[in-house]
């Protein structure tokens, strides 16, 4: 079992930066890939990044790349969403989600590969 929360959301204006931690529970943090989703009003969910569970490999959505940046560090447990030159369709609840996968080339990018959901963390960019 993972639990995972988020933080590190809130109200912006465009242009702005925002950094999105995700804290887990548990020792075995390192044996999980972590994704970043979220989700809009009337949207269904979506990837914005993930990252495996060395870091070693990432995936980014079209939406995210060359402005957002997943990371993390093992020994606090925790995975992080770097956000520049936010827009107002960034708007959404971001969550965090973790699946076990021990190949440190893959970084799932789809809902259902996900086991292990946060609770989410509002994130508003106003134009």
């Amino acid at each position: 079992q993972v639990q995972l929360v988020e933080s590190g959301g809130g109200l912006v204006q465009a242009g702005d930066s925002l950094r999105l931690s995700c804290a887990a529970s548990g020792r075995t943090f390192s044996t999980y890939a972590m994704g970043w989703f979220r989700q809009a009003p009337g949207k269904e969910r979506e990837i914005v990044g993930g990252i495996s569970w060395s870091g070693a490999a990432t995936y980014y959505a079209a939406s995210a790349k060359g402005r957002f940046t997943i990371s993390r560090d093992n020994a606090k447990n925790t995975v992080y969403l770097q956000m520049n030159s936010l827009k107002p369709e960034d708007t959404a609840i971001y969550y965090c989600a973790a699946k076990f996968d021990l190949n440190e080339q893959r970084a799932p990018s789809r809902v259902t590969e996900y086991n292990y959901w946060g609770q989410g963390t509002q994130v508003t960019v106003s134009s």
